[in-house]
């Protein structure tokens, strides 16, 4: 038997020093040669215990192995069979934790770098376009279905539908689509040409994409269903900020992360002056927060030119939910983080401009809901951090637009969509579906594209009859 390979091959990455102050891509990708290398670890088990860790069920083992054998077009058509957005995935999926963490590999420390090569398949695509890739082969059914989002959702649902031959029409409230793929990750996470490349692919199969379309406003999605469309899936996401509900939280300079980080990735603050989007950035700025989010938004005012940043976050490292990667990317960068620290109100200037932070500093006690020990006060340990931008990445909640312009169509205490049969994506209303944020609360890409895939299965199974 062949002896088992435990070297991962490393992902080249820029320098901390010099990325900290550019929006380039961090992470630079494999060349062919550490690709074949990385995929030649793969021991291709017959149990393919990886794809069971894929919420969109990729052929991992089949798009693996032809990375090693060097038939790249068979490698993007398997991955791409399964998986419309995979240069999406490969960047920003958290494989740790799903594919890769049921790799028969992990056991020894070593598990494929699945993501990696994922990515690398997509970037030879990109790269080598000119080559006749397959296409997909449908039969028109003469059925209609209205997409309301162009988020990993929405885009993952609006292209399986039109494999299956309906004919699709994909609704976007913004100017551009890709949603939170565009607006909430920054470009040296996820460079929005990989995104728009996404986008372009999914209207190659047929989507006809209506952006500037706010659904609730232009149009109700019951008018859509007396219109023609014989079904409609909602993957309008999570967009509505949560707040810390605190004395000081209207002082100017404190912004929520989605607002900072639409102005810096959507509106392109970071090209400052080529697009004149005003984002005050300044010198010490403190970002609340434990997740991705929370990330991001430190390490592009960093990058914005701020001196100091600070994550400033309740519990210890150990109950984050941000990507171990992106921790230690941050630390690299020179990101401090104030742990078992919790705000208590924010001081203002005569201006009303924020120049500081009283903050508590906490203990943990008993696990909650959530299953990570709760935050305590610590009794007599108020103290305060001079700051004056602060950014709140505690997470977000459905916009109530929708729900509020659709008969039957109920909504949770958190303003999350009451789902008919969670498994398939049906709503309590009746041709109505959704997936993604809308009904699980800020979630990962892949578990949105996920939910894309079953209810688009489930679709074409109502139109089919």
């Amino acid at each position: 038997m062949a002896k088992v390979n435990l070297n991962r091959v490393s992902m080249p990455r820029q320098d901390p020093k010099t990325r900290a102050r550019n929006f380039n891509e961090v992470a630079l990708g494999y060349s062919l040669e550490q690709a074949q290398e990385e995929a030649s670890r793969c021991i291709q088990c017959p149990k393919h215990a990886c794809v069971e860790g894929c919420p969109v069920e990729v052929d991992i083992n089949g798009f693996i192995k032809a990375i090693g054998d060097g038939d790249m077009p068979e490698a993007v058509r398997i991955l791409k069979s399964k998986n419309s957005l995979p240069g999406i995935c490969g960047r920003v999926c958290p494989q740790e934790t799903q594919c890769e963490s049921t790799c028969s590999l992990v056991k020894k420390g070593a598990p494929i770098a699945i993501g990696r090569l994922e990515r690398f398949v997509t970037d030879w695509e990109q790269a080598n376009k000119s080559t006749e890739l397959p296409t997909v082969q449908t039969t028109p059914t003469g059925k209609r279905v209205a997409v309301v989002g162009s988020g990993p959702a929405g885009l993952t649902a609006a292209a399986d539908l039109a494999k299956f031959g309906h004919s699709v029409t994909l609704f976007e409230a913004l100017h551009v689509a890709g949603g939170v793929l565009m607006y909430g990750i920054p470009e040296f996470r996820l460079p929005k040409e990989i995104v728009q490349g996404e986008v372009e692919y999914v209207t190659s199969l047929g989507v006809d994409l209506q952006l500037d379309s706010v659904v609730g406003k232009i149009t109700t999605v019951d008018e859509l269903l007396e219109n023609g469309y014989q079904a409609v899936f909602l993957g309008t996401g999570a967009g509505l900020p949560i707040f810390l509900n605190i004395p000081g939280e209207n002082l100017n300079g404190i912004y929520s992360a989605n607002e900072f980080l639409t102005r810096v990735n959507l509106m392109k603050a970071y090209l400052f002056p080529e697009y004149d989007t005003p984002v005050k950035v300044g010198k010490r700025v403190a970002v609340i927060g434990g997740g991705n989010v929370a990330m991001d938004s430190a390490r592009c005012t960093l990058r914005l030119g701020a001196e100091e940043v600070y994550i400033v976050y309740r519990r210890s490292e150990a109950e984050m939910p941000a990507r171990r990667e992106e921790v230690e990317n941050a630390k690299e960068e020179g990101i401090e983080f104030k742990l078992l620290t919790n705000p208590k109100r924010f001081i203002g200037n005569e201006q009303n401009w924020v120049v500081g932070m009283e903050c508590y500093e906490m203990e943990l006690g008993e696990p909650d809901d959530s299953g990570r020990r709760r935050p305590v006060v610590k009794e007599g340990s108020a103290f305060i951090i001079d700051v004056d931008v602060v950014i709140v990445a505690l997470g977000t909640t459905p916009n109530p637009l929708i729900a509020s312009t659709t008969k039957g169509l109920e909504t949770t205490r958190q303003g999350t969509l009451v789902m008919g049969e969670e498994a398939t994506g049906k709503t309590v209303k009746p041709q109505v579906w959704a997936g993604g944020d809308v009904i699980t609360g800020a979630a990962t890409v892949i578990s949105a594209m996920g939910a894309g895939k079953r209810a688009a299965a489930d679709i074409d199974a109502y139109l089919r009859g």
